[in-house]
């Protein structure tokens, strides 16, 4: 990460600070490896997130062990003769080592098509693995001339200059989004006005293999909704068909949903309401249970924050709470037009699903502690989705900006 560049502590998430606690707690990382490898500044930065977030006792600071040390002793006394068989012993078997890898290697070239990689011969002639190896005699080893030889290491150079300027880069961007993928990385990097940034894609997919900072998919499922009711059902207005309603603007259809949100004091919920149109997220509410009260909060923070008079539909899967008469009472007080799901399909409601995924999976790396460290983060997640996070189905703009264009 650059240095030139001073941060303070709001540049910092509080989600990706409590991913370098659990990483460092773990044994991942020591917290100067977390620090080098995020590019935390301060010296004490790290150690104040342990003190402050950690389960383990960090008052006392974070120590270092020494790495341990071979003790190597002297080979015993030997007479001339004695010390002349072994050398031949020796040569011998270095004979047949080096007869046994030349093979190796002919048989990946001719059989397998691997050719001989480039980083390695320079990483052994760099490193002096070989000693008393000059360059000349490497190269004729691998019959190729000096100035092959020197140009492939400056290209060499350039280009892990030029990977380790994307990664940093990487770093950075991944302090306020920790999991945004690697194709909105491309997007982002191609907007820059350094050209030492612009890489392709396959380019950047090996940069980001290459230092670690590829995002796994998460995989989990918990089912928080009950479709089997005496509730009233509310058609599919938004159901493929000649009577099927496309959102045109912000403010015209809004998609909600609710999803499971784990944490280490028992189960949490969050209800979102998505506009969907410009993918903003309108309304959410984090609770402790799944009853209508609280899933309605979420509807009514909506609501307030709307500008337009124009008709808004509601389409929500047909869970209990968007069927309960509470929830009702709201589309008749606010003149909204309901739309649900034909039973429990989660394909009619795909796009509040994607919101679900990508605010859990990309932007909340650790399972909050209780409710009011929960709706920190949640509302920190919600801000970088809504303002920062470009959105591939909006032409890489983000939802905020799309919002506020009409």
């Amino acid at each position: 990460m650059d240095q030139g560049v001073k941060r303070t502590q709001r540049d910092y998430s509080l989600t990706f600070k409590l991913a370098v606690v659990d990483q460092i707690e773990k044994g991942e990382l020591t917290y100067k490896q977390a620090q080098a490898r995020y590019g935390i500044q301060g010296r004490s930065t790290v150690l104040v997130w342990l003190r402050k977030h950690g389960r383990q006792d960090w008052s006392q600071g974070a120590s270092i062990r020494p790495g341990r040390s071979e003790t190597m002793t002297d080979p015993a006394n030997l007479t001339p003769e004695q010390r002349i068989k072994e050398l031949e012993q020796q040569l011998q078997v270095m004979s047949q080592k080096a007869q046994f890898f030349e093979a190796v290697v002919d048989v990946l070239k001719n059989d397998y098509g691997v050719s001989i990689g480039k980083k390695a011969t320079r990483q052994v002639l760099s490193q002096r693995q070989v000693d008393g190896l000059s360059v000349v005699r490497a190269c004729q080893f691998l019959s190729i001339s000096r100035q092959a030889y020197y140009k492939r290491n400056r290209a060499a150079d350039q280009r892990r200059l030029q990977g380790e300027q994307v990664a940093r880069y990487v770093q950075r961007v991944r302090l306020r989004q920790p999991r945004i993928g690697t194709r909105k990385l491309h997007y982002l990097l191609g907007s820059q006005s350094n050209d030492g940034l612009k890489v392709g894609r396959d380019r950047l997919f090996e940069i980001l293999a290459e230092h670690r900072l590829l995002v796994l998919p998460k995989r989990a499922y918990h089912k928080t909704t009950h479709s089997f009711h005496r509730f009233y059902h509310h058609p599919n207005l938004l159901k493929p068909g000649p009577e099927q309603i496309t959102p045109a603007a912000p403010e015209h259809v809004w998609v909600a949903d609710i999803t499971y949100l784990p944490s280490r004091s028992g189960p949490l919920y969050l209800s979102l309401v998505t506009d969907a149109y410009s993918r903003k997220i309108v309304g959410h509410h984090v609770h402790e249970s799944l009853h209508a009260e609280s899933v309605a909060m979420a509807f009514r923070y909506a609501l307030r924050q709307r500008r337009s008079n124009q008709v808004l539909i509601h389409h929500s899967d047909r869970g209990i709470q968007y069927c309960s008469a509470l929830y009702q009472a709201l589309h008749m007080h606010h003149n909204v037009q309901c739309s649900m799901t034909d039973g429990y399909d989660c394909y009619q409601n795909a796009l509040a699903e994607r919101v679900n995924g990508t605010l859990k999976n990309e932007l909340m790396l650790r399972s909050p502690d209780d409710l009011k460290q929960a709706r920190a983060m949640v509302r920190e997640a919600i801000e970088v989705y809504n303002t920062e996070r470009p959105h591939l189905s909006l032409k890489y703009k983000t939802p905020d900006a799309v919002h506020r264009a009409f």
